[in-house]
């Protein structure tokens, strides 16, 4: 049932940080909740504080040596509905659409070095710090229709990354007419399907590989594990948006096969629900990039003949030394 965090929980006064439930960021599992905080600066701009895990059960550090691009995607989604939650009066148990996703970065930013000179914790994890703007808000009542927003990570005064967001909000009533029987659907389990090599997927677990392989090149299948700790942190209806990302990354490793693939840009649209009992196809191909040291691939998700997502994935060339693989 959808409820209001008390104002004394979730709204902090100027200049003051505040702390929160987990689940104002949808997450149920601590290791999985990034940022830490957030002071309000004015009616739409506010800066959030975060940590970033040296070691992560899946945001794991690529090849040792830089912080996985995707930490930055989820910490921007999480921002995003503490925000929505805490500051702009939706309710829990309201639901969110990210329909436009992005970031900038660079292997620079997110290198991890082997032993940090001033480590921000023992652990070597980091304290980010993420500045948000929102504009183009629309109210629906008392509550948030959608708004656009604007973020900038930095650490230590160094920014790591630039990106931006689209999302709307339904209220649950409204999500669950629209949803009608697909809401039955919440723990039932779907047939876990054959995994590709995982390190042709940039990864060394079969469980953390989301494509299922084809007889067509290029051409996977969406490979769902509704019991993955992190991919589905909570029970859902249709398929998480950070798994579509993850698909997007792991179809880019899986075509520049023999390529080191670092995704420090990504542009993503989320068209349409993917739904967890029919077959979602991933495509991917590499197209020319803006610059000639990068490598660009394009990603598209169908599912009953209808687009549903696509991504756009930038890796620089020259990081040989990070074959896309986690440690």
């Amino acid at each position: 049932m959808a409820q209001l965090i008390s104002r004394t929980a979730s709204v902090s006064p100027k200049g003051r940080q505040a702390e929160f439930p987990r689940q104002l960021v949808h997450r149920s599992d601590p290791e999985d909740v990034f940022p830490t905080g957030w002071t309000r600066q004015t009616d739409t701009q506010f800066s959030v504080s975060a940590r970033w895990p040296r070691a992560h059960r899946f945001f794991a550090p690529v090849a040792g040596r830089y912080q996985d691009p995707l930490l930055i995607a989820e910490t921007m989604r999480q921002t995003t509905m503490l925000l929505a939650h805490a500051e702009f009066d939706v309710l829990v148990g309201d639901q969110f659409v990210m329909w436009e996703l992005g970031y900038t970065s660079s292997p620079e930013s997110l290198a991890l070095g082997a032993r940090p000179e001033h480590p921000d914790h023992p652990d070597g994890s980091w304290d980010i710090t993420v500045d948000v703007s929102c504009s183009r808000i629309k109210r629906r009542g008392r509550g948030l229709g959608s708004m656009s927003l604007e973020l900038l990570l930095h650490r230590n005064g160094s920014r790591i990354a630039t990106g931006g967001g689209r999302i709307s909000c339904t209220s649950a009533k409204v999500y669950e007419r629209l949803r009608g029987d697909r809401h039955a659907l919440i723990g039932v389990p779907v047939p876990l399907l054959p995994a590709v090599a995982p390190r042709a997927a940039g990864r060394t677990s079969e469980r953390d590989v989301v494509l299922a392989p084809t007889p067509h090149q290029g051409v996977w299948q969406l490979r769902l594990d509704t019991g993955h700790p992190t991919l589905f942190g909570r029970p859902n209806d249709h398929v998480p948006g950070i798994l579509l990302l993850e698909a997007a990354r792991q179809a880019a490793n899986v075509v520049c096969s023999g390529r080191s693939f670092l995704p420090v840009s990504l542009e993503t649209a989320f068209l349409r629900y993917v739904e967890l009992d029919r077959p979602c196809w991933i495509e991917a191909r590499i197209v020319p990039a803006d610059t000639p040291s990068t490598t660009r691939v394009q990603v598209r998700a169908t599912q009953d003949g209808e687009p549903v997502f696509t991504s756009t994935l930038d890796s620089p060339d020259r990081t040989e030394e990070a074959q896309g693989t986690r440690s």
